[in-house]
């Protein structure tokens, strides 16, 4: 079996593409396609790079002679090349690697469990565009958490945050927190809600407290009286789940 043979053998059983090989080596896909079609081969450097991700050895890919396997790389290729840095992990779960980063100039992508790169989607996930079950990035979308200058999540934290719980800037979702706080339960510079609102300028469907209130529901001025604020903290009860009326009345004794 040739060379060319040998190497796209190998690839296959790794189930990388050629353009997946070419990444991971800082080359394009047309030399990988160059090598395994037999009309050039390899230089040292990369020979090396390949038997380590492959773990063979080097007389085994470049002559076919058996001998004694590599001991098994704790990592696969760290790469620095075109201004970036890639790092995939040989461990794997569900099919993704346990640990892809990859950053530098233009769009890279990073797809692993721990995912950090300019494009991130995994489990855990930091990037400038992060997706993710917990993510980081100047976007954030996270199933349960994100924290970016946009973030969108069951739990999200942003200069613009939207989800169920959020706090930023402007906050939108069912309990928000923010500068303009837009939710069912809402506290903020401005806050708009359907149940409680809670700050300066408000506008609440059930309870209203703040310095300027619109007097669509039971209203409250501020600074409250010890009368107004029992009686506020009795309606909160009355509207809210019990965990969200503690939050609440903790706010609303201390405003």
């Amino acid at each position: 079996m040739e060379f060319s043979n040998r190497l796209y053998e190998l690839r296959r059983k790794a189930g990388l593409s050629q353009e997946e090989l070419a990444g991971l080596l800082g080359v394009t896909r047309q030399a990988v396609q160059k090598w395994e079609a037999g009309t050039s081969r390899p230089d040292m450097d990369n020979l090396t790079a390949l038997a380590a991700y492959f773990n063979v050895t080097l007389d085994y890919l470049v002559l076919g002679k058996e001998g004694d396997a590599l001991p098994p790389p704790v990592q696969v290729i760290h790469n620095h090349y075109g201004g970036g840095y890639e790092f995939r992990s040989k461990a794997t779960l569900f099919g993704l690697p346990l640990v892809h980063i990859n950053v530098g100039y233009g769009l890279r992508a990073a797809r692993g469990i721990i995912a950090i790169g300019n494009l991130a989607v995994g489990v855990v996930s930091i990037g400038g565009v992060a997706v993710g079950v917990f993510s980081l990035g100047g976007v954030a979308l996270g199933l349960l958490f994100a924290l970016g200058g946009l973030g969108v999540g069951a739990l999200s934290l942003g200069a613009f945050a939207l989800g169920v719980i959020s706090i930023g800037g402007i906050a939108a979702g069912w309990l928000t927190w923010g500068g303009i706080a837009l939710g069912k339960y809402a506290v903020g510079g401005v806050a708009v809600a359907s149940k409680v609102a809670i700050g300066g300028v408000v506008y609440g469907g059930v309870l209203e407290i703040g310095d300027e209130v619109s007097g669509k529901g039971g209203a409250f001025f501020t600074p409250l009286s010890p009368g107004d604020r029992e009686a506020a903290v009795q309606t909160i009860y009355a509207v809210a789940p019990q965990w969200v009326a503690t939050l609440l009345e903790f706010i609303v004794r201390v405003f």
